[in-house]
């Protein structure tokens, strides 16, 4: 097996929102040899000040920044990054939107990008996009199938379930078929995750529940026919409250697992700048390689 890969956490919340500090940003993580991005996705925070309240783990004084656009600045900022949404909310999202912004995307970088994506946990969310929240896990499924045909096929006859595509296309067309990982542990997702995704993306640690999670992918991708080879694990790690060696046992657990990517999160540790964060990062990686 290839060597465990690493990589970093946009600091979503604590970059800002100076281009300047952004691209200084990206280019210091490719600088520093880490292979690859994150980025989280949320389109709106609620007002917790709201009937009823609101309880959830951000509102709407926590910044995200969007992952199509910002990566496709650091598209044009870096030449080796690779890039994942982690987790790019689909089914609050329009399919065949996605698809051409993710086509676009992997055409500007030079495929090098991955399509993260998940359910997502906000009803605010998915109300203000105009999206049904009770059935975006039966959704999810039929949006990857669909996207993929999007980006491999001039002209779609399609009905399912939630789509209709009337002799339709999007072009261009990437020219590698674009990686979709899926993040969650339900077992209907790890489901779905064998049956369909190209990686895994874990919230958890290197554990056992992990460990069983990973199993059960591979059976259900072993019940469909498909290769274990090739299929990634997305895992992280967080930089507060680590030390070098509490982040050299963390990765090796995860290497042990069978994780292809590790990317550590340097945000929430402590108020820092671009060269703050570059400097945990570059920490990090010298206790793991």
């Amino acid at each position: 097996m290839a060597d465990m890969e690493f990589g970093a956490v946009l600091p979503h919340n604590e970059l800002g929102t100076d281009p300047g500090a952004i691209r200084a940003y990206a280019q210091g993580v490719e600088a520093l040899g880490a292979t690859h991005l994150l980025i989280y996705d949320h389109v709106l925070g609620a007002d917790p000040d709201r009937p009823g309240g609101f309880q959830g783990p951000y509102d709407k004084d926590v910044a995200f920044h969007e992952p199509f656009t910002t990566f496709a600045f650091i598209a044009a900022c870096t030449e080796k990054l690779e890039m994942i949404t982690t987790v790019l909310i689909l089914p609050q999202r329009q399919t065949v939107l996605v698809a051409k912004q993710a086509a676009e995307l992997a055409i500007l970088s030079g495929n090098r990008f991955r399509l993260g994506v998940g359910t997502g946990w906000n009803a605010v969310e998915y109300v203000g996009l105009n999206e049904t929240f009770g059935n975006r896990g039966r959704r999810q499924s039929e949006q990857v199938t669909l996207m993929r045909r999007l980006w491999t096929e001039d002209s779609i006859d399609y009905t399912g379930d939630y789509h209709r595509i009337d002799r339709a296309s999007i072009k261009p067309r990437p020219s590698e078929p674009i990686p979709v990982w899926f993040g969650g542990s339900a077992p209907a997702l790890l489901k779905r995750c064998g049956e369909l995704g190209d990686g895994w993306i874990p919230l958890g640690s290197p554990n056992d529940k992990s460990a069983a999670m990973i199993e059960t992918i591979r059976s259900h991708r072993e019940a469909a026919g498909l290769s274990w080879g090739g299929f990634g694990i997305q895992a992280q790690a967080q930089f507060a409250g680590g030390t070098p060696e509490r982040w050299a046992g963390h990765a090796g657990k995860w290497r042990d697992l069978g994780a292809t990517h590790l990317a550590i999160a340097t945000h929430n540790a402590g108020e820092t700048d671009v060269d703050g964060h570059l400097a945990r990062i570059e920490a990090y990686l010298a206790a793991v390689r």
